[in-house]
């Protein structure tokens, strides 16, 4: 197979974006006979026509768009790599590019990360924030060093990682101060047809909150269910309803969502994962989080 020729690329992202040959001429200051000529030269080489002429102008066709997302990603990944080079502000400092499942608490997040920050070495800590299937792509792709879930690596594919479990943290329920006069007396049997806001089905914890209110006896009013723990704690702090939460959490969930500890939900807790690429030599830093955690690394799943 002929490589591909990431001029060509290039020159049919910028048209992609401008919508004609013209405009993507004039932005990069070539020759409009040079863009069609090197936008022919790579549809020959992907056997497809990439644009529909439509009027003055161009739009994608079917395998356009899909040659567009690989085009999106390939130069968001070259803009990154030049301001990865530039933009470190010496060769001393070590960065972390850590991704955080949208499910974790992002207060959890930050105490475990703690450990990395507290290192003494300069640390610059990059994260990004997204569901676990697409961190863990990222992270194939050498876009991330370390993920944090609710969850270890998926057993089989190609992809050979550690999962190092960080540590079990246990739940219990909060809420503001008025919802927890109201519900704090009999709980738990208090939450029958109160109103609660849990996790969605995708996150690891919400089939052991399930149980445990099956457990109970009590069928609480579900009024709210989020992907995103960050977005959960905003209408929790709101009074919304009751939410679940690790107790070890509590004394910062106070200060900042003004939120009280209605009762603990024993037997549920919060299983926090590090995911990282297996290499021979590992990620300071990664070693460093994981060795913090009492649980021990778990075998490579492969």
């Amino acid at each position: 197979m002929t490589p591909l020729n990431y001029k060509h690329l290039h020159y049919f992202w910028v048209v992609a974006q401008e919508g004609s040959i013209t405009r993507a001429a004039e932005r990069l200051g070539v020759a409009v006979q040079t863009i069609s000529g090197q936008l022919s030269l790579l549809e020959r080489q992907l056997g497809k026509a990439l644009f529909n002429s439509q009027g003055r102008g161009l739009v994608l066709s079917e395998a356009g768009r899909t040659a567009l997302g690989f085009a999106d990603q390939i130069f968001q990944l070259g803009d990154a790599l030049v301001d990865a080079i530039q933009s470190s502000d010496n060769e001393s400092t070590l960065r972390l590019r850590a991704g955080i499942s949208d499910g974790i608490p992002k207060l959890l997040a930050y105490r475990l990360l703690s450990s990395v920050t507290s290192m003494p070495v300069d640390v610059r800590l990059i994260c990004d924030e997204g569901e676990f299937e697409t961190l863990l792509a990222d992270l194939a792709l050498h876009r991330l060093d370390v993920v944090l879930t609710d969850r270890a690596a998926p057993v089989g594919g190609n992809l050979k990682v550690f999962s190092t479990r960080l540590g079990d943290f246990e739940n219990g329920l909060f809420a503001i101060p008025a919802l927890v006069e109201r519900y704090r007396p009999g709980f738990p049997q208090s939450l029958d047809g109160a109103p609660m806001l849990l996790p969605t089905r995708h996150n690891a914890i919400r089939g052991r909150i399930d149980r445990w209110l099956e457990s109970t006896g009590v069928r609480p009013k579900i009024v709210g269910e989020f992907e995103d723990s960050a977005l959960l704690n905003t209408f929790g702090r709101g009074g919304l309803g009751i939410f679940p939460a690790p107790l070890v959490l509590a004394d910062q969930i106070a200060a900042q969502l003004n939120a009280q500890t209605l009762g603990a939900m024993a037997g549920v807790s919060e299983q926090i994962y590090a995911i990282s690429n297996e290499r021979r030599i590992r990620h300071p830093a990664i070693e460093v989080l994981c060795a913090a955690s009492p649980q021990g690394a778990i075998e490579p799943r492969v």
